[in-house]
């Protein structure tokens, strides 16, 4: 009795299984179907940029990244500001703002130096950010080191990328012995800190003005661009297009710069701008360190530098400059991520809500073909 229970006991076991082997059939039928609305949503998508040209794509994905919009509206928001409210020079020529003072004008004691600025009530006052113990109107000072800050990073971002893109791409298409001298020449310039060849470049050059500094910090951060670029025209030296370009009699000088670098131009669009980023926090920690930008004109990092005895009496003095030091950091960040996904295939953005519904329309049939073919 004991026998023909245990063999039925046994007898029974592969019956159990049966479920979980149906449980097996369902779950590849999921993935069947997961498999089949991702092809749907692939396909909405093919069929948003169809027609459109490489450059127009780059720039609806860019358009599409809320990050890098939202980031670009304040950069854009905070230049306009900085230029518009003290104005600037043009070939020599002033074009007056809107704010009644300049960074070099020293006003009467107002508000007991204090910020007029407030949210509720709106009130701007006539010193929003208050006063130094001079009579500085600090709004117009931050306007001035935002304007200065910002060209010294544009600059550096441009000389960087053009000595970066030219080593880089010779050493990438010739390699060889040009290449290992290249190579050896930019690992001499990374093995000794940053910090410490810009802080040289700023004892010498500080004097000659903002311009010279950021062309002179510009020939010193190239290395990483260098190195990106070397890697790419590895990977395009040896593609058809460049074959054929060399079989049809083209310049060494022609193909580097006509046929492969355009073709890594999404390499160095966003590591110009994620230099540029950097460049912003490297030219506050020379300010601060007295080795930038030096009177009588300003930066955001000299205004850091010269007000850090107030510290700890007037704070004010320093939460509009460091926050406008953060803000062009944070944006210029986002954007360079937002051109990164740009231009990177390989990264899918986020459907819109009608393709969505679009997508999920279309799920049903494929999930009841899917369920057919497992249930066969």
């Amino acid at each position: 009795m004991s026998d023909h229970d245990s063999r039925g006991s046994h007898e029974s076991n592969p019956l159990d299984v049966v479920p979980m082997g149906g449980g097996i059939g369902g779950g590849m039928a999921h993935m069947e179907a997961a498999g089949a609305h991702e092809g749907v949503e692939n396909a909405i998508e093919l069929k948003e940029v169809e027609g459109l040209s490489q450059g127009r794509i780059i720039l609806r994905r860019f358009l599409h990244h809320r990050g890098a919009m939202i980031s670009l509206i304040i950069l854009v928001a905070l230049l306009l500001l900085a230029y518009s409210s003290i104005g600037f020079k043009v070939f020599g020529l002033q074009i007056p703002g809107w704010w009644k003072y300049q960074y070099t004008d020293i006003t009467n004691n107002s508000n007991n130096l204090h910020p007029t600025l407030s949210l509720w009530p709106p009130r701007f006052g006539a010193h929003p950010f208050g006063q130094d113990e001079i009579g500085h109107d600090v709004f117009a000072e931050t306007m001035r080191g935002v304007q200065q800050s910002f060209m010294i990073i544009v600059v550096i971002g441009v000389v960087s990328t053009a000595i970066g893109v030219v080593v880089g791409a010779v050493a990438g298409y010739f390699g060889g012995l040009i290449d290992a001298l290249l190579m050896r020449l930019t690992d001499m310039f990374i093995i000794v800190p940053l910090i410490i060849l810009a802080a040289v470049i700023g004892h010498y050059a500080a004097g000659a003005g903002p311009f010279v500094l950021a062309v002179l910090l510009g020939v010193l951060v190239w290395t990483s661009l260098a190195r990106l670029v070397r890697g790419e025209v590895l990977t395009l030296r040896s593609r058809e297009f460049v074959e054929a370009a060399k079989v049809a009699g083209a310049s060494h000088r022609r193909i580097i710069f006509k046929h492969i670098l355009p073709n890594a131009a999404g390499v160095i669009i966003v590591s110009m701008t994620l230099t540029m980023a950097a460049a912003i926090l490297l030219e506050a920690a020379l300010g601060y360190l007295g080795l930038g930008v030096q009177l009588p004109d300003i930066s955001l990092g000299s205004l850091i530098s010269t007000y850090e005895s107030s510290f700890g009496t007037r704070p004010w003095l320093f939460w509009y400059t460091g926050t406008f030091i953060l803000v062009i950091a944070l944006t210029v960040n986002f954007i360079g991520d937002g051109l990164r996904d740009a231009f990177d295939p390989r990264q899918r953005r986020k459907l819109s809500r009608r393709a969505k519904q679009e997508a999920s329309s279309s799920r049903p049939a494929a999930l009841i073909e899917t369920m057919n073919k497992a249930g066969q």
